[in-house]
This record gives structure tokens, sequence and C-alpha cells, in this order.
């Protein structure tokens, strides 16, 4: 495994597990790809995330994406900035996948949650910006891949 794909998954691990949390709003949808065009990704946005005990308990990513062959599948993946390691494509199979449904014959809203584990990795959580990595796999293999679908940042609960 490459330190790059450690270190990403290692934040992304923590931040899952540590209590991190993130509202997500949607905010557009996307446009359908063309007929051999890869897949696109549409608007994403996500919501300070407060650790500590003023913090709410899970981490959500939601986004809209679009392929003419219709979407095969979302992986996602969040990252600190302070790592300076930006996951690559390449990187990205081995990571937890989002839940999609069709809202048409060519786009999907797809939807990340993970419940934290609890608060007691919390402290190893660096704060400051996060960005979420995304790879959109189509039915009909195309793939597209944004290691900054979206960003949020993360900050303690004062006490």
């Amino acid at each position: 495994m490459s330190k790059r794909l450690f270190v990403s998954a290692l934040a992304g691990a923590v931040v899952l597990g540590g209590g991190a949390a993130a509202t997500v709003a949607l905010v557009g949808t996307a446009d359908a790809a063309g007929p051999t065009g890869d897949p696109v990704i549409g608007k994403s946005s996500s919501a300070p995330v407060v650790l500590g005990d003023g913090g709410t308990d899970a981490l959500m990513f939601t986004t809209s994406v679009s392929d003419d062959s219709g979407i095969r599948s979302v992986k996602v993946l969040a990252w600190p900035r302070s790592s300076h390691l930006a996951p690559k494509a390449s990187e990205m199979a081995s990571v937890e996948s989002a839940t999609c449904r069709a809202s048409s014959a060519t786009t999907s809203v797809c939807t990340y949650r993970a419940p934290a584990d609890g608060r007691k990795d919390a402290a190893g959580i660096p704060t400051g910006t996060w960005y979420v990595a995304v790879l959109v796999t189509a039915e009909d293999h195309g793939t597209t891949f944004s290691a900054k679908a979206s960003t949020f940042t993360v900050t303690r609960h004062a006490d």
C-alpha cells in the first residue's frame, strides 16, 4: 500500500470512526454525460463538522451523478488538507461506497452515511479544511474522479 493511500485511508477512517459529523445539502444536479462521455459529478456541499460533546454523530455526504448508461458505484473518502496527500483515482478501489438511487434514467442521487463508533478517537482527528474525494463508475465502466468533490471544515466543540 502506498504511503499516499495509507495516509488518505487513515484520515478517512479516523473521521468515520472518531465521532465526526457532517450534514450535506444537495445544491444542484448534474447534466447527463454524452453518449460516449464519462460520468458527471454534480454539485455537492458539506456543512462543518464539530467534534466533541456538542457535535453530531455521523459523517454524511450526498451528491448527484449522471451518465447515459447509469451509475454502477460511487466511492467516497474524506481527507484532511493538512495531509498534503490527495488521493488518486487508482487508490479509491478499497474505500467505502455511497448508496445511489436513480432519480432519472441517467442521474442518481448518492448518499454516504457513516455513524461514528465513539468519541475516543476524536482527539486524533485533524481540525481545519477537509475534502471529500469521489470516484464514480458508470454501468458502461466509464469513470470520473474528483479529489475535491466537496469541502468542509472540522472544528472542536468548546467544553
